[in-house]
């Protein structure tokens, strides 16, 4: 690039070599800066040496032109060739030098933001009470055909879900009870009733902790997958070639996921009831002076075939919410991976309120069935 002009009066400025996308930014900061430090009068830009002009050079001429108007600078073009002017031809003019819109107004009332937030939660209210009667016919209709159901994925899902989140359920569970084994014979040595660790974690894990934790690692390892497999699927299109071909992307898809679901929660939550109590055992053996025999009657005692059907029972709909919940996050996917991501979080989250909520419900119904 060649300039000739004195400062504050005309100026010729020769372009020359490859005006192309990877040279633009180095052309457009140069132009400005010889604008801004020589403030020309008029401008006027020789391209008889440019040798290559592709669609980006053509729009680094016109933003030229645009911030010379801008700066009330005159600015015209000579030995334009015909091959140039017809690159020039195909940039829409009209756009380029258009304004920019201007910035969405933020809106600062509380008021709105309420209504705004009121009106997305109630929407994704209705979108998943929608999948899950949807969800609940196809099981319904699952019961009546089991032939109409994909097996072969129901297997799958039941070793990814079920038998790779074994060790993690165990390890879990067995500290949880070691740690609260340990926490409450601090407040129970004080009255000689060491005996009564055995109880309380007996009863805790089967009745809440079990459930809870099992759910928790569940909606983490599963939930998440399921709105992660759904959702690229959505990405990729593969859910609208489903359709395409007849098939019904709920039953399809998602159906397998939730029975390997309602199958394994169930098994993991006993894993990790048992893994519990050895955890407190472990605890109250090597440091309570208690014994096996001793440590697994009191249990028994403290435990009822009610607590453990009722912990069951919470359980089969624990894996019903989040296999819904991350199923119905991964269909609401649109976009690309940043879409997948956060539907993937949300299904993490809603899945996680989802059981907060449902175990607060069941403790009140089964204190008054009890």
């Amino acid at each position: 690039m060649e300039s000739r002009g004195d400062s504050g009066g005309p100026m010729h400025l020769s372009l020359s070599g490859q005006m192309s996308f990877q040279t633009m930014t180095a052309i457009q900061t140069e132009v400005r800066a010889i604008f801004e430090k020589l403030k020309p009068s008029a401008v006027t830009i020789d391209l008889g040496r440019v040798d290559y002009l592709d669609s980006a050079g053509a729009l680094v001429l016109l933003e030229i032109e645009q911030y010379s108007a801008q700066v009330s600078i005159p600015c015209s073009f000579e030995n334009m060739s015909e091959e140039i002017r017809g690159i020039l031809s195909l940039v829409d003019r009209s756009a380029v030098m258009a304004a920019p819109p201007p910035p969405e107004k933020n809106s600062d009332s509380l008021i709105e933001q309420v209504g705004e937030v009121s009106l997305s939660v109630s929407r994704d209210f209705v979108n998943l009470l929608t999948f899950l009667g949807d969800l609940l016919v196809a099981l319904f209709q699952s019961f009546l055909n089991p032939r109409s159901v994909r097996w072969g994925d129901f297997f799958f899902y039941v070793k990814r879900a079920g038998q790779d989140g074994l060790p993690i359920v165990a390890l879990l569970s067995f500290l949880l009870g070691m740690i609260i084994a340990f926490m409450s014979s601090l407040q129970l040595k004080q009255f000689g009733a060491n005996l009564y660790v055995a109880s309380l974690v007996g009863f805790g894990m089967v009745r809440e902790l079990g459930p809870i934790i099992t759910a928790i690692i569940f909606a983490g390892r599963s939930g998440s997958a399921f709105a992660a497999e759904i959702g690229t699927m959505m990405v990729n299109e593969e859910v609208d070639a489903l359709v395409t071909m007849g098939f019904n992307p709920t039953r399809f898809l998602a159906l397998p996921k939730v029975l390997a679901a309602m199958l394994v929660v169930p098994l993991l939550t006993l894993y990790a009831d048992l893994f519990g109590i050895l955890g407190g055992m472990t605890v109250g053996v090597l440091g309570f002076d208690l014994t096996v025999f001793t440590y697994v009657t009191q249990t028994i005692k403290s435990i009822s075939i009610f607590d453990i059907l009722s912990s069951i029972f919470k359980t089969v709909v624990f894996a019903i919410l989040i296999a819904g919940i991350g199923c119905q996050r991964g269909f609401c996917v649109r976009g690309g991976a940043e879409a997948v991501g956060k539907y993937t979080t949300s299904a993490v989250v809603a899945g996680l309120f989802l059981i907060i909520v449902a175990d607060s419900l069941f403790a009140i119904i089964f204190y008054y069935i009890r």
